[in-house]
């Protein structure tokens, strides 16, 4: 079941034999996710109109695996000593599946700074510690789809129209910081077509290098972080990015918080 999310170009990463443990004690659960997954698309114009930040696009997968009984829990963990308690710790998982062979754990790391790798794959590692879950799973931007951000929003924006600044109106664009339209501004000077450097200071500001993608989730991987918890990771590709407009979207603040 893994191998449709490999050859559909997701990036695919396992530890301490996850994808023997899924598909032995959670054939219809994976089956469920690898469904959700495939069937995921991500629009341009949301994606832009968005700011970048989770609306519309990741909302739809979360809604999803919500129905499909992947639902937020938080675990709570006292220590009792003589029958006295002692610590209380909650670890709060957005989504977490309860099933016959186990509890699969799983978390969306669509746009956050990278150190939120590190709080998941630590959560995970306790939680498995505990016998509180059986496999950790955790999904991100694919190291296509990190990569064909700055040609597909550049694309977009020349699709547009959009040749100056009074033209974002048209798209309700306008809430953007001083420093923002400087900087779209002085490349205009040197001489860089204004969609261009629109689409290079919009990706660089909301997809940057310290946020979260495979990248730096494979790099906290390879130094052990989560280890000994099953893990199981996915990069979402740039084959879910499309230039399809949704029936209904009302583009919010373009540079807002990531999140």
């Amino acid at each position: 079941m893994i191998e449709r999310l490999r050859a559909a170009g997701f990036d695919v990463l396992t530890r301490n034999h996850a994808e023997a443990i899924l598909a032995h004690d959670f054939p219809g659960e994976l089956a469920t996710l690898v469904a959700q997954l495939t069937g995921f698309r991500i629009s341009i114009s949301e994606l832009v109109g968005g700011g970048g930040g989770e609306s519309g696009q990741t909302q739809r997968l979360r809604n999803a695996l919500h129905d499909a009984q992947w639902r937020k829990h938080q675990f709570s963990v006292q220590t009792i000593v003589d029958g006295t308690p002692r610590d209380s710790i909650s670890h709060e998982v957005d989504h977490v599946r309860f099933a016959p062979g186990g509890t699969l754990a799983l978390e969306i790391e669509w746009n956050n700074k990278d150190p939120f790798f590190d709080r998941d794959l630590e959560n995970f590692q306790r939680l498995h510690a505990l016998s509180a879950i059986s496999v950790g799973i955790i999904v991100t931007r694919g190291a296509t789809m990190q990569q064909a951000f700055l040609p597909r929003v550049t694309g977009w924006m020349k699709a547009q129209g959009l040749g100056a600044e009074e033209d974002l109106e048209r798209l309700n664009i306008t809430e953007r910081t001083r420093a923002q339209r400087d900087a779209v501004a002085r490349q205009v000077a040197r001489g860089v077509p204004f969609a261009e450097a629109f689409a290079k200071t919009f990706v660089a500001s909301k997809f940057g290098q310290a946020t979260t993608h495979w990248a730096k989730l494979e790099d906290r991987v390879a130094r052990g972080v989560g280890n000994p918890c099953p893990l199981l990771l996915i990069g979402l590709p740039d084959a879910i990015l499309t230039d399809a407009t949704p029936a209904e979207h009302v583009p919010p603040d373009l540079f807002g918080d990531s999140g």
